[in-house]
């Protein structure tokens, strides 16, 4: 009995020795990442993450049941410690656990882990946070240290050239980084002239007179009829100003802003303005362009204080879009913002006449909108965290961390998308949703498995199976991009196409509900894993039956592609795919003719140049697909402002793309924005550059617009979103509603006008308005340079604040001259109105 007492006390002893307070370990060791080289071989780099124990926790070295978890974007390819295993679960979660070599990690110790990952790192934005461990009973802990939205709070500083540059082989990267004294040379411009009459987007014509209207009580606004969201939406934009005005019936007398429906105006959507002292007119064939009418007359009033009296000056404009697609998208499904920060984008695309919202709703990472019957769509679908199983959620992913509340996790009911779409109806924008198939879908395969599971335990065998994506005996191998290899939707099931039926049902109706209609609807189609289905029991059974046109795996993504086209058609639907999605290859696009739809369009997104496919967007065009340019080098507003590593965004398809990046691209010759390769050499000949003649555009007409895109995969909060956003959104407005001379004819002066014209109205008017409204936007920081013991300053956009601070940023001056005297803790900021830029030192 004795010898039995004494082993269960020394059982329990032993436990005790080993018991790890990971609470106590997370919240106290520090925990970094940390960046060796860019300039590895075969297209790799090297890493590294370390811990310092600053706790007073022994990680002993007999102790080997922790286990931690980390997100790392890309994709880690090989281990150089021999203390740790890093395992790959799914996307980019890691599982880290000791091996028989672990030496323990005392308190006061350190432990650096090397690793190789595909691809390069040159910015901390692809650092991502909430690195984790997990005990016996699965609780969860996060490094506290990684628990923070600034990357750079736990990464080591990128400092040398294979650190912040992207690779040296078999090409360098040329994109030199914007620090301090490389923006001050690239600011360096002549101040603006403030301009009264300049809109954005640029009208068609402008005719300036002599006067101006001063707006005040005395006046009221007019309309017919039919016209009342326009009228009430003047009355409350101009009371936000602080003139209040009435709405009448009387259409007779002077100090009125008439909204008048006239026949005689021949153009979609096109508009007359025409403010004169005593009366403004705005004319237009349909409410859309008395809209447009309203918006031009609003981007005419000056940024004051509120005022009882509003000046605009006297001008005469003849206007209409110059593109019928222009549009924004917007990825809520990698990190959710809420319905707030969709609306707000709302407002601010009818404020520059943009009127297409491409909603990405989908992906692999998360579904964001309730369906009725389809519970576990959000219940498990919308929802990231710590369950290996999946099933009260997906996999943790991006950084989200082990707790559901996160930026990863939350839709949108069913109230809030029919808000959402009247909102968009009374702005004219119309909401694509994209539902992302049959790639990209992990968040919906995941949500029917848990929905089978569920269903099979309640003994209900045939409701369990009525919408499973997957194949439960599919031995199918293939890796995503985003290192997946479970998020295929199984083409061959039949339960996939009732679960397309029924999301497409319930989208209809939500749009029915909002009064208005469902027109087109967007399937996706991209980036389907290669290897998707070749072992599929079922796909090789559709595939060797007789009669049905697929003679192999290759026709298995056309296949669904027609089905979901005979859904979509039959329900009088327009079907939107990702250019890839509509094709066989990197050069072959589908049979148009095999597709119902009566319109088919394509998003072009690929077209990084010496790629050689930068011509896909004809190549569609020309096989009879309507396209929209949505180029990735110009349009994808995920990438960073400025080439530097304190800047946020990824740089998978251009190093930066800043404001005027976006205003100089030219929509109407899609090679002419041939100018930069991915490497950061010119091109002076596209087709020498890669060997190839690029086909030219047969079918102009089938050129539908452009859009700019979002993807948030590191944007966490609606702040970043915005940021992100704007300015650039008005640039894309720019482009998509206005067709500029130099645009055809290569005139240099004629662009440096625009861009200033443009640039003034930013500064003294746009950022401003948007400033009073509460939107965030990008503010490049200021440039510095150190002349004889004088530090000189400047700003990409002239007549921006400098601010400096000299004790880390807790207390900032205005700095009022060029030059100040230098001094080694200065740090600048630009600032407008209430927003700043990211503060900057001379090396930053």
């Amino acid at each position: 009995m004795k010898t039995i007492f004494a082993f269960i006390v020394a059982l329990f002893t032993s436990a005790s020795v080993l018991a790890v307070d990971f609470q106590e370990f997370t919240e106290q060791a520090e925990f970094k990442y940390g960046v060796i080289s860019n300039f590895e071989d075969d297209g790799k780099f090297s890493a590294f993450f370390e811990i310092n124990n600053l706790s007073s926790v022994d990680l002993k070295a007999s102790n080997k049941s922790w286990t931690m978890y980390i997100h790392y974007v890309r994709r880690i390819t090989d281990t150089k410690s021999d203390q740790v295993n890093i395992e790959r679960v799914q996307g980019d979660l890691y599982k880290i656990t000791p091996t028989k070599n672990f030496a323990g990690l005392p308190p006061g110790e350190k432990i650096k882990v090397e690793f190789e990952a595909r691809g390069h790192i040159a910015t901390y934005s692809y650092i991502v946070p909430n690195a984790f461990m997990v005990d016996d009973n699965g609780n969860s802990y996060v490094f506290a240290s990684t628990h923070t939205s600034n990357p750079a709070d736990y990464t080591y500083p990128l400092l040398k050239p294979e650190q912040y540059l992207r690779f040296d082989q078999p090409a360098r990267d040329n994109f030199a980084v914007f620090d301090a004294e490389k923006r001050y040379e690239l600011n360096k411009t002549n101040p603006l002239n403030k301009s009264q009459t300049h809109i954005v987007p640029t009208p068609r014509e402008v005719h300036s007179s002599r006067g101006e209207a001063s707006i005040d009580a005395d006046w009221s606004v007019y309309q017919a009829g039919g016209l009342g969201f326009e009228a009430r939406y003047l009355v409350r934009s101009l009371e936000f100003l602080g003139v209040v005005l009435p709405i009448e019936n009387n259409e007779s007398g002077d100090k009125k802003i008439r909204l008048i429906i006239d026949g005689k105006i021949t153009e979609e959507n096109g508009y007359e303005l025409n403010v004169k002292n005593n009366n403004i007119d705005i004319r237009a064939a349909d409410t859309t362009g008395i809209f447009y009418g309203v918006q031009s007359l609003l981007s005419l009033v000056p940024f004051t204080e509120q005022s009882s009296s509003i000046k605009i000056p006297a001008v005469r404009v003849f206007d209409s879009p110059r593109y019928s697609w222009r549009g924004m998208h917007y990825d809520i499904a990698r990190n959710f913002h809420g319905k707030d920060a969709i609306l707000t984008l709302l407002e601010q695309m009818g404020r520059y006449k943009l009127n297409k919202l491409h909603l990405h709703v989908t992906d692999d990472e998360g579904w964001r909108i309730q369906i009725p019957g389809l519970e576990e769509l959000t219940e498990v679908g919308s929802n990231r965290c710590f369950d290996l199983k999946e099933n009260s959620c997906l996999l943790t992913q991006l950084g989200s961390g082990p707790d559901k509340d996160n930026p990863g996790s939350g839709y949108l009911s069913v109230d809030d998308y029919i808000e959402i779409v009247r909102f968009a109806n009374d702005r004219h924008i119309e909401v694509i949703p994209e539902i992302d198939m049959p790639g990209h879908s992990r968040a919906a395969v995941v949500a029917m498995k848990a929905r089978y599971r569920k269903l099979k335990q309640q003994g209900k065998d045939e409701a369990a199976a009525e919408f499973l994506l997957s194949d439960p005996n599919d031995k199918s191998e293939y890796l995503t991009v985003q290192s997946y290899s479970d998020n295929s939707v199984n083409v061959c099931m039949e339960s996939s196409y009732r679960f397309i039926e029924k999301v497409v049902y319930e989208l209809q109706t939500m749009h029915r509900k909002a009064g208005t209609k469902l027109s087109v609807f967007h399937m996706g189609g991209d980036e389907v894993g290669k290897g998707s289905w070749e072992k599929s029991p079922i796909c090789n059974a559709l595939i060797n039956s007789e009669a049905n046109g697929i003679a192999g795996v290759d026709d298995l993504k056309p296949y669904f592609v027609k089905r979901f086209g005979d859904i979509t058609a039959e329900r009088g639907l327009s079907l939107v795919g990702w250019e890839d999605g509509l094709m066989y290859d990197k050069n072959n696009p589908f049979p148009r003719d095999n597709i119902a739809n009566k319109q088919v369009i394509a998003n072009a997104w690929d077209n990084i140049w010496e790629y050689g496919i930068a011509d896909r967007a004809y190549v569609l065009a020309n096989a009879g697909y309507d396209v929209v340019l949505s180029s990735a080098t110009h349009l994808y507003f995920d990438h960073p402002h400025q080439p530097n590593p304190y800047e946020d965004g990824y740089h998978w398809a251009a190093r930066y793309t800043d404001l005027k990046k976006v205003f100089s691209f030219m929509p109407g010759d899609l090679y002419a924005n041939a100018r930069m390769t991915f490497t950061g050499n010119p091109i002076e000949n596209l087709d020498k550059l890669v060997d190839k003649v690029h086909v030219g555009l047969d079918n102009p007409e089938r050129i539908l617009g452009l859009q700019g895109q979002l993807w948030t995969e590191v944007v966490r909060s609606q702040s970043q979103m915005e940021a992100m956003v704007f300015p650039r959104l008005l640039a894309l407005a720019e482009r998509a509603w206005h067709k500029a001379a130099w645009e055809s004819e290569e005139d240099d002066n004629s662009f440096a006008g625009d861009w200033e014209g443009f640039v003034s109205s930013l500064v003294f008017k746009e950022l401003p308005k948007l400033s009073r409204m509460g939107v965030n936007f990008y503010l490049p920081p200021p440039g510095l340079k150190k002349i004889s013991g004088q530090v000189f300053i400047n700003t990409e956009l002239p007549g921006l604040e400098v601010e400096s601070s000299i004790d880390g940023g807790q207390h900032w001056n205005k700095v009022t001259k060029s030059s100040v005297e230098f001094d080694s803790r200065a740090l600048f900021r630009s600032r407008l109105g209430g927003q700043t830029s990211r503060a900057t030192g001379l090396s930053l």
